[in-house]
C-alpha cells in the first residue's frame, strides 16, 4: 500500500487549458465545437421530428433511428481498428465531415419540401452511422497528433468539455429553432455546421503534427488487437464497465424527449432545456477530467457510483423543477467516467495499439445503443420513462461494483482506499496512491 503524499511534497496543479497553448489544437477544437454543436442540434431536431410530426409520440421508433445510427459501429467498429492504426487521422476525419454535412443537408431539405418519412431518416441515420463507425475512434486518437505527450491527457478533457458544451449548447439552440423557423430548417442549418470541421482541418499546419507511429500491414493485426486488450485486465475491466454504461445509460435523447413529452406534457422549449440541463452536468464531468494530471481507476468507480445515485434521485424527481435540477447528475457521473476511460485507455496503451483499443471502446459506447436506445424506449412505453431512468442508475451500480470487486482481489485495494484514492488530488508520480498502481501492474506486452 502506498501512502499518500504530504501536502508541501504536491507539484502545483497543471493549467485546466495547458493543450490550448498549442496553435493546431486550437484550431482543431474550435471546429470540432461548431461542428458538434450542429451535430447535437440537429440530433434533438431529428429526435422531434420522429416523436411528434413522423409518429405520435412513438418511443420505439425513436429508439430504432438511434439504433441505426449507432449499430454499425458495433458491427464494423471493430475492424476498423487496423485501418486506423495504418493510415493519418486528418485524412479520415476530413471525408467524414463532407458526409455528414451532406447527409444533414439532405434531411433539412426533405422536411422543408415535405417528403421527409421515417424511411429516409432511417436511411440516412444508417449512413452517418456507418461514416461514424470509422470517424470516432480516428478522431479520438487525433488529438495525440496535435499535441505532445505531456499534454494528451489535458487535451482528451478539453476534447471532451468541447464536446459537452456542444452539447449544452445545441440542444437549446435547436429548441428555439424548432420554435422559431421550424424543425426543417434547424435540421438544414445544423447540418451545414459539420463543415465546420472541414474548414478547421484544412487550416491545420501540417508540418507541426506529432508524428505517431503507425502499425505496418500485416496479417492477423485484428487479432493482435484482441490478444493485448485481453493481456490487459484492467482493459477488460473498464471495458465491460463502458459497455454496462453504453447500453443503458447513454439513451439521453430518449430519456429526456420522453420525460418532457409523455411524463410532464412540455414542448419543444422545454425539452431544449431539459437537454440543456443534462449537458451542464456533462460539462462539469468533463472539465473535472481536464483538472487531473493523469487518469485513475478509482476515479472511474466513483463517477459510475454517482450516475446511480444520480439516476435514481432523477427517476424519483416529483416535479419538472426537481428533475432538472437533478437530471445533470446522471451526466455529471456518465461523462466524467467515460473521458477518464478514454483517457486512461490512451494514456496507457502502446501506440501502435492505440487506434484498435479505441475502435473497441468506441464500438462498446456507440455501439451499444443499438440495444440500449430499443430497450429504453420500450421500458418508457410500456412502464414509463422514469423506470427506463431506473435502468440507467441500476447500471451505474453494476459497473461500480465490478470495478470495486476487481481492485480487492486482485490488488488488495479496499472501498475506502478507492473513494479516498478518488478525491485524492493527483499527480504525474505514478505511485501516487494505491489505485494507480494498477496501471503499472497491468501493462501489456
Amino acid at each position: 500500500m502506498v501512502g499518500r503524499r504530504k501536502r508541501s511534497e504536491r507539484e502545483p496543479r497543471p493549467s485546466m487549458f495547458r493543450a490550448l497553448s498549442n496553435r493546431n489544437f486550437r484550431v482543431w477544437i474550435i471546429g470540432a465545437l461548431l461542428s458538434n454543436i450542429g451535430g447535437w442540434g440537429q440530433r434533438a431536431a431529428q429526435d422531434w421530428l420522429v416523436l411528434t410530426e413522423l409518429t405520435n409520440n412513438d418511443a420505439v421508433a425513436l429508439g430504432i433511428s438511434l439504433a441505426l445510427q449507432f449499430g454499425p459501429i458495433l458491427i464494423l467498429g471493430p475492424f476498423v481498428g487496423p485501418f486506423i492504426d495504418r493510415f493519418p487521422g486528418r485524412t479520415i476525419i476530413l471525408w467524414a465531415a463532407v458526409m455528414e454535412t451532406l447527409f444533414g443537408v439532405v434531411l433539412g431539405i426533405a422536411v422543408l419540401a415535405g417528403v421527409a418519412n421515417l424511411g429516409l431518416v432511417y436511411a440516412l441515420a444508417l449512413g452517418l452511422g456507418i461514416i461514424q463507425s470509422i470517424e470516432t475512434p480516428a478522431r479520438q486518437i487525433f488529438v495525440n497528433e496535435l499535441v505532445s505527450k505531456d499534454t494528451v491527457s489535458n487535451a482528451i478533457g478539453l476534447n471532451s468539455t468541447m464536446f459537452n458544451t456542444s452539447r449544452l449548447i445545441g440542444p437549446a439552440l435547436a429548441g428555439i429553432g424548432i420554435s422559431a423557423v421550424g424543425t426543417g430548417w434547424t435540421i438544414l442549418v445544423a447540418g451545414l455546421m459539420f463543415a465546420s470541421a472541414i474548414v478547421s482541418i484544412s487550416l491545420l499546419r501540417r508540418n507541426e503534427l506529432h508524428a505517431v507511429p503507425k502499425a505496418p500491414k500485416e496479417r492477423g493485426q485484428f487479432r493482435a488487437g484482441l490478444a493485448y486488450i485481453r493481456s490487459r485486465k484492467d482493459l477488460v475491466v473498464v471495458l465491460t464497465m463502458l459497455f454496462i454504461v453504453g447500453t443503458v445509460v447513454f439513451n439521453f435523447g430518449i430519456f429526456s424527449s420522453t420525460m418532457a413529452v409523455i411524463e410532464f406534457g412540455l414542448g419543444a422549449h422545454d425539452y431544449g432545456f431539459i437537454m440543456s440541463a443534462l449537458a451542464v452536468g456533462s460539462l462539469g464531468g468533463a472539465l473535472l477530467v481536464t483538472r487531473s494530471a493523469r487518469p485513475r481507476l478509482s476515479v472511474i468507480t466513483m463517477a459510475a457510483a454517482s450516475i446511480a445515485v444520480g439516476g435514481l434521485a432523477a427517476a424519483l424527481a416529483p416535479t419538472v423543477t426537481t428533475f432538472v435540477v437533478l437530471y445533470p447528475i446522471l451526466g455529471f457521473g456518465g461523462v466524467l467516467m467515460v473521458a477518464t476511460i478514454n483517457s486512461y485507455i490512451q494514456t496507457t496503451t502502446d501506440e501502435i495499439y492505440r487506434g484498435r483499443v479505441m475502435a473497441i471502446f468506441s464500438t462498446l459506447l456507440v455501439g451499444a445503443t443499438l440495444i440500449g436506445s430499443p430497450l429504453a424506449g420500450w421500458v418508457s412505453n410500456a412502464f414509463g420513462p422514469r423506470c427506463a431512468i431506473g435502468v440507467a442508475a441500476l447500471g451505474g451500480l453494476v459497473a461500480a461494483i465490478i470495478a470495486v470487486v476487481w481492485m480487492r482481489s486482485s490488488h488488495n485495494i479496499s472501498t475506502m482506499d478507492t473513494v479516498r484514492s478518488a478525491f485524492t488530488r493527483s499527480s504525474t508520480d505514478q505511485s501516487d496512491t494505491a489505485t494507480q498502481l494498477i496501471t503499472i501492474t497491468e501493462r501489456g506486452p
